[in-house]
């Protein structure tokens, strides 16, 4: 669900959310509810909540001294229910407690955002909003929405068993980016005249990213070439996006978090290959990149047994691969402004780096159709006989490979045929289709 400023109202893709908002506001009429939502910054969160909820408080958490936070909160909390709120606050565990009163005679809907920014304002506000909860939250009708973008902390501060906020939410939505189907409505309600090449560079370079899509739809970028002109120009939020959002996730180890990224976002997408350019073992980055950051992620061959040694990683945000492929790799020519000279290289490059993407583009696409059991990549030892796409429905005995190509006449699918022979032995009686994907088909 979002709003797009100036062309048009409409909502997006958001329905499932929308709907589990509803009926956990309908569940805190007999008692509180604790709503935790988690997804990366500029992804849609706040515009969501805000939809869901037009009659709400709403408190955004910053980094200011407690003191002056509650005094901003309680004006807020004074305007969003038009009462008045005797007496002073200085410390959040007060203020939350009286809103927790409040709610048994007064039902509302409670925001918090950025809430683990609480983290560097007082971190014992976590156990005592956890003790104050745990004694009004029966008697008590609030709707507790808990919004945060860092995944990291997020995931410490509700899923650490150590933690006293852990098993306290009754609910955990993670919001993912817009997917390829309502991408391409976005373009065809904006720019009925786009070609497939628009929508691919728009879901690399959007990734499906609420606000990058409203930034390129404000600006009309629909176009390959309009696309690149907004993301390099003067002032363009996209230059610093990468650094602005991930350096505080990192922390003082971003330099080698990045560089991970760097390498991953260029080819380099096995561990071994990584460990050779920086010449130092990077197991317990890759394992918190995909843990706790959810950055990346392993890709096997499909059908690998466990524990296999065939692992590939990749990034899984679009935006992000993009960024560290080509705005970080070239920060030299962005710190001096020279954009023409990056835009130029990505014009280069692009017919090959987008590939990956197509193919990624058709994996989704796959799965999104619900026709299959299972889908993957798959190659061999030292990267032989690789296979863009090999998908399985074993309910109707169906075999499925894709060869991915921008082009479809440099597809030859008697190689792919060749390529798939050891599958196609192992799974008799099934009904074995081939595949050309190309920009064609999308």
């Amino acid at each position: 669900m979002y709003y797009f400023k100036r062309v048009f109202v409409k909502f997006y893709n958001r329905e499932n959310e929308l709907k589990a908002l509803q009926t956990i506001e309908k569940n805190s009429n007999t008692s509180s509810k604790m709503t935790i939502i988690i997804g990366r910054r500029r992804i849609g969160k706040t515009t969501l909540i805000k939809k869901v909820y037009p009659k709400k408080v709403y408190f955004f958490v910053s980094k200011k001294n407690e003191t002056l936070l509650c005094e901003e909160f309680k004006m807020i909390l004074e305007k969003s229910l038009n009462i008045k709120v005797l007496g002073e606050f200085k410390e959040f565990a007060k203020l939350f407690e009286y809103i927790m009163v409040l709610s048994q005679t007064q039902k509302f809907t409670l925001i918090i955002d950025e809430f683990q920014e609480f983290l560097y304002i007082n971190s014992s506000i976590f156990s005592d909003i956890q003790n104050i909860w745990d004694e009004y939250k029966d008697n008590s009708k609030l709707n507790l929405i808990l919004s945060g973008s860092i995944y990291s902390l997020m995931k410490k501060i509700f899923e650490d068993r150590k933690e006293p906020l852990f098993g306290r939410s009754d609910k955990k939505i993670v919001l993912k980016p817009f997917n390829i189907i309502t991408l391409k409505q976005i373009l065809k309600d904006n720019y009925p005249n786009f070609t497939n090449k628009d929508l691919l560079s728009f879901y690399i370079f959007t990734g499906g990213v609420a606000k990058y899509v409203e930034i390129f739809v404000d600006n009309q970028a629909f176009t390959f070439e309009t696309q690149l002109d907004l993301i390099f120009e003067e002032n363009s939020i996209f230059l610093d996006e990468g650094k602005n959002i991930l350096i505080e996730e990192f922390g003082k180890e971003y330099g080698t978090y990045f560089s991970i990224l760097s390498l991953i976002s260029s080819g380099k997408t096995s561990r071994t290959e990584i460990e050779s350019v920086l010449e130092k073992t990077i197991g317990g980055y890759l394992d918190r990149l995909e843990n706790d950051f959810m950055l990346i992620k392993k890709i096997k061959p499909i059908f690998a047994k466990e524990g296999s040694r065939k692992v590939k990683y990749e990034i899984m945000d679009n935006f992000f691969n993009f960024w560290f492929r080509f705005i970080y790799k070239y920060k030299s020519a962005i710190e001096i402004e020279n954009y023409e000279f990056v835009k130029e290289i990505v014009k280069r490059d692009f017919s090959v780096y987008s590939g990956k993407f197509l193919e990624k583009y058709f994996v989704e696409k796959f799965k999104l159709s619900k026709e299959f059991s299972n889908i993957g990549n798959y190659w061999e030892k030292a990267n032989q006989n690789e296979i863009d796409i090999v998908a399985i429905n074993e309910f109707e005995k169906r075999l499925v490979f894709a060869e991915v190509k921008l082009n479809k006449n440099k597809i030859d699918l008697e190689i792919l045929k060749q390529k798939s022979q050891k599958i196609v032995d192992k799974f008799k009686n099934y009904k074995i289709e081939y595949k050309a994907l190309s920009l064609e088909e999308m």
